[in-house]
């Protein structure tokens, strides 16, 4: 082996011993994600918790699942004794805090299903933030009558 192989050699494990330690850890994590399985083209909604574990706030401004054609953040905001589903650009999660998605707030509206999905399979998703960080889970697709657990 000569020198210039030795030396070629000798770089490439040294870049791959360091890069674990140089990867940056989460500072966030999704947990706790499923999907409430609507018949037919209904839309179906997606339910999960985020935990910031960073001193900055965070927005999600995301998801992205190659189960559904479409998914959008959404937010149920109540006025008086009606209420309305509203999508919004971005869903903030506070410094050190956590962020619900649950039935009744903010939620996932997942539309265009591109395969007929089956009660307790799950479905993966990447959660796209404003700083940059991807996270991606994987998500239990519950019964239309499902509230959470």
């Amino acid at each position: 082996m000569n020198r210039s192989t030795k030396t070629s050699l000798l770089a490439l494990t040294l870049a791959l011993c360091t890069a674990p330690a140089l990867a940056a850890p989460a500072s966030v994590m999704v947990s706790d994600c499923w999907v409430r399985l609507l018949p037919g083209t209904l839309p179906s909604g997606g339910y999960f918790s985020v935990m910031n574990m960073s001193n900055k706030p965070v927005n999600l401004v995301g998801v992205e699942t190659p189960a559904f054609g479409m998914a959008m953040l959404h937010e149920t905001q109540s006025n008086g004794s009606t209420s309305a589903m509203v999508m919004v650009d971005k869903a903030p999660v506070p410094a050190n805090g956590k962020l619900e998605f649950a039935p009744g707030g903010y939620h996932l509206m997942l539309e265009k299903p591109k395969h007929a999905l089956k009660v307790g399979t799950t479905i993966p998703m990447t959660f796209e933030f404003d700083d940059g960080e991807k996270i991606a889970s994987q998500c239990k697709v519950k019964s239309a009558g499902a509230t959470g657990d």
